[in-house]
């Protein structure tokens, strides 16, 4: 007993500076919403003086209430998708016979290698001749078919810990495909799924390159770009930035609290798995 509390607590000792240490930029960004433009640079960590006036500025001189809806229905939209595709075809490729699969499997693994950064020219003329340039339709399109092969291969690592024998006794009771996928199948993968969601949210909901990009529009434009306006090129409103930054990070807290649970099940069957 007393060797065990030893053990927490050199673990609580070893790992409390680097969980302070990781934080500290949000405490920052935190602290630096609450203070005056004017002692930015040259108050201390903690201003003696707490305003919320960055919050307000931040709400009112971006439309802020429209660019975070924006980010809510491109985030959603391409994580309900990323996970359509992910999930059929993960299944797909990890329990389904058909010809050339293995080949297919590493072609889209291919498509992994390429950073995004470099595709962004053959991607705007694409959605150029598409006629989708400057519509949030083409950003999703992008972002789909962009994110589903990372998607689909953490899915079919998941399918691929199901015993074979699970769907042959679902076949032998009649169930169909599509019903064995839904009703057997996806209840078991709950965690890979919150994986997914959580990997993708993050990924999308900070994705501001390909936005900037694509979008002309300044009102179909999601949350993150519009932020970095608050940047000038002689000065810059720091509170309100920081402010906005505040803000815009509460939906991926919620998220993340929301499936925790799910998450770290699913990162310890893979680290279990492997």
């Amino acid at each position: 007993m007393r060797s065990k509390w030893l053990g927490k607590s050199f673990a609580t000792f070893v790992l409390l500076p680097f969980c302070l240490l990781m934080a500290f930029p949000f405490v920052w960004m935190l602290l630096t919403s609450l203070r005056e433009q004017n002692t930015i640079f040259n108050g201390p960590i903690i201003p003696r003086k707490f305003t919320g006036v960055a919050y307000k500025d931040a709400w009112t001189s971006i439309d802020f209430p429209l660019h975070f809806w924006n980010s809510v229905w491109i985030t959603s939209v391409t994580v309900i998708g990323v996970l359509i595709f992910a999930t059929l075809s993960g299944y797909a490729f990890a329990k389904l016979d058909f010809p050339f699969r293995n080949t297919l499997f590493v072609l889209l693994l291919t498509t992994l290698m390429m950073p995004s950064t470099a595709l962004i020219i053959p991607l705007y003329l694409e959605l150029k001749s598409l006629g989708l340039l400057d519509s949030q339709a083409g950003l999703l399109v992008l972002y789909i078919s962009g994110s589903a092969p990372f998607a689909m291969f953490l899915m079919r690592a998941f399918f691929q810990t199901l015993p074979d024998e699970l769907i042959e006794a679902a076949r032998v009771d009649g169930g169909s495909e599509l019903t064995i996928f839904r009703r057997v199948i996806l209840p078991l993968t709950r965690p890979g799924i919150a994986t997914v969601v959580i990997f993708q949210f993050l990924s999308t909901w900070n994705e501001f390159l390909i936005a900037n990009t694509v979008l002309r529009n300044t009102d179909a434009l999601p949350l993150q770009p519009v932020l970095f306006t608050l940047m000038g090129q002689y000065s810059t409103n720091w509170p309100a930035l920081t402010a906005g930054l505040t803000l815009s990070v509460v939906p991926v807290v919620i998220v993340y609290v929301r499936m925790q649970r799910q998450f770290v099940a699913g990162m310890m069957l893979g680290a279990v798995k492997n």
